[in-house]
């Protein structure tokens, strides 16, 4: 528990009502989860009130109240002051939230190292592969990711990308207490711009690169550059930031970071350099920094989350970049993230979470150069709901580049009819490729079709979920793994 008084350290507030001396044994933005049983002890409860998307929390402060909260933070004081309640009145709630969530917990972002990873592609490899890359090398290191949050080898569900600021301080402390040194969190531009890190504090910055995403949200693409940038406008001059120098941003998201800039390239000169020798379907040989090194991961994209991991690593660790490097060099792909299945007929599909135009060219463009347009090639896609419409047809038209054959199907509709995607999707396909153009909604269907037409020493890419074991359909999760369907049929 905490005192009221020593949490408002934390925070800059323009007014208070009430008392600061209550003890705090709960902070809340969400009134449902104040539970009336607590209002009885004589322990207080911080309710948050936050504007919201679709939601203003200010509505629900008579709730809140009522369940037991004794703090109310505001943006606006109600009409009607209760007594015995405080009333802390902030220019933003959830800047405030972030900031009181941390102090709440002990400030645990100042007892570990937290590298943070953005971007819009690439996100939960490097995260993914730098926790097991460090565990392997005998350090007890947490992960928050899109796929699960892990405490050195124990796993926690994950339902965002980053998660909210309660939860992200909480984690954060009980990685602390867990012993852990390091942790490595994806850090999606939604979470910045909602302040979900806000009052956290990094030791290391990583950019992958930036390509159209989340225009939903950001409404245009210099607003979501501008959230990726300001990630690392607030890094300390102790922090590092490191950034991919090929990616024409890769400048622009460190040019007023105070952190210290470390760069890494395969096309521009960089503190980690790296080349491709040799690039397979069973792996990438690369140099990097005039080292040679054999990768179980394969493909241009990968070798550019290769050169982050390693950028990363060698300003972390004392080890020698030789030990670093093999210990890497046996590291495998993230879930869903261009896993190969074979069948007895020489054919191979990969499932790969893919679900932005840019990704899904990388994929494709992955097998073109490997497979040197020897096999045909089969791919199925998706795209989701509720989400940003204009790269559907997009989608679509790079499927047909890179391809044989397309099936356009269903992924996560989430609230949106299916059919109304698909129609989406189908307006990026060129008029001469319409033969080889298959649409079937249901994705199960999909894929046994695309098993059922793969010609043996074909490639078959399954795209857009990867590692996801649902299909949402209106708020609802369905049991669904593109890997399992295709073990199935394949």
């Amino acid at each position: 528990m905490k005192k009221l008084s020593e949490l408002l350290q934390a925070i800059q507030y323009k007014e208070i009502i009430g008392s600061e001396e209550v003890m705090i044994s709960q902070i809340e933005f969400d009134s449902r989860k104040i539970k009336k049983e607590e209002s009885h002890t004589a322990n207080g409860i911080i309710y948050v009130a936050q504007r919201g998307l679709n939601v203003d929390g200010h509505d629900f402060i008579d709730a809140a109240i009522a369940n037991g909260a004794s703090v109310i933070v505001v943006e606006t004081l109600p009409e009607n002051l209760q007594n015995n309640v405080t009333y802390i009145k902030v220019d933003n709630s959830s800047v405030a939230l972030g900031r009181l969530a941390s102090a709440f917990y002990d400030f645990p972002s100042k007892k570990i190292k937290l590298v943070g990873i953005t971007g819009t592609n690439g996100k939960t490899t490097i995260a993914t592969l730098l926790h097991k890359l460090f565990i392997d090398l005998g350090y007890p290191t947490g992960l928050i990711s899109t796929i699960t949050n892990k405490i050195i080898n124990k796993e926690f569900p994950t339902t965002y990308t980053t998660p909210d600021a309660l939860q992200l301080n909480k984690l954060l402390s009980e990685m602390v207490n867990a012993g852990c040194e390091f942790c490595f969190m994806e850090v999606s531009s939604h979470a910045v711009c909602q302040h979900r890190i806000e009052g956290v504090e990094y030791i290391c910055g990583v950019f992958t690169n930036i390509t159209h995403d989340h225009l939903d949200f950001h409404k245009t693409f210099d607003q979501y550059i501008k959230a990726k940038k300001s990630f690392f406008d607030n890094l300390a001059p102790t922090a590092f930031a490191v950034t991919n120098i090929d990616d024409r941003n890769g400048e622009v998201m460190v040019q007023n970071t105070k952190a210290k800039i470390f760069t890494y390239g395969l096309q521009t000169a960089a503190t980690v350099k790296g080349k491709i020798i040799e690039n397979h379907f069973e792996g990438l040989s690369m140099n990097i920094n005039e080292r040679e090194v054999f990768f179980k991961l394969c493909g241009r994209f990968n070798a550019y989350n290769l050169l982050a991991i390693y950028a990363t690593a060698s300003l972390l660790l004392t080890e020698e970049d030789e030990k670093i490097l093999a210990v890497m060099s046996n590291l495998e792909s993230a879930s869903g993230r261009f896993q190969l299945i074979y069948n007895d007929k020489g054919s191979v599909a990969i499932i790969d979470y893919a679900h932005t135009p840019d990704a899904l060219k990388n994929v494709l463009s992955t097998i073109q150069d490997i497979n040197n347009n020897s096999s045909e090639v089969i791919t199925v896609v998706g795209c989701g709901g509720d989400r940003d419409a204009l790269k559907r047809p997009l989608m679509a038209e790079i499927a047909c580049d890179f391809s044989n054959k397309v099936i356009l199907t269903s992924d996560n509709p989430r609230t949106e009819d299916p059919l109304k995607i698909l129609s989406d999707m189908e307006k990026g396909v060129p008029v001469s490729y319409k033969k080889n153009v298959l649409i079937i909604e249901n994705r199960k269907e999909a894929i046994k079709t695309a098993c059922m037409m793969l010609p043996p020493g074909g490639v078959l890419l399954v795209a857009g979920k990867g590692h996801e074991t649902y299909q949402e359909i209106n708020h609802v999760r369905h049991p669904f793994d593109d890997r399992e369907v295709v073990k199935e049929f394949l």
